[in-house]
């Protein structure tokens, strides 16, 4: 009986997860403290070797709207170089907006928080 109780709860909890909130960049300040998904562009890296961390400014080229840190990408947890392989191209990030030099930031601490984003193909028809 008990595992009647624990399959829905279990469910719902998997549903609550995958349903995460996707937001632009630019809207990055009106959630800080949320965790959830942005999506947008990378406008410009730079690598702060005192601090082994690359940082990824989303939707501008200053940061001011999101800034993406990534600690020490020779990490072994991560398979690329963000500073080379994300900047350019649109991604989608995941993880809790917190306080960085005054901006809205996402520390990645595992590489399933950053995915290139990849639109859906359109039929066409």
């Amino acid at each position: 009986m008990k595992s009647l109780v624990l399959i829905p709860a279990f469910v719902l909890l998997a549903f609550s997860c995958s349903a995460q909130k996707k937001i632009a960049a630019k809207d990055a300040s009106k959630h800080s403290g949320e965790t959830l998904m942005i999506c947008d562009k990378v406008y410009a890296t730079e690598v702060v070797k005192g601090e082994n961390v690359t940082l990824l400014y989303l939707g501008s080229e200053t940061g001011q709207y999101l800034t993406a840190l990534v600690k020490g990408p020779e990490n072994p947890k991560f398979k690329w170089h963000p500073e080379r392989d994300f900047k350019g191209r649109s991604v989608c990030l995941s993880g809790k907006i917190v306080d960085y030099k005054g901006k809205p930031a996402i520390y990645v601490s595992d590489a399933s928080q950053l995915k290139i984003d990849v639109p859906a193909a359109s039929s066409g028809q």
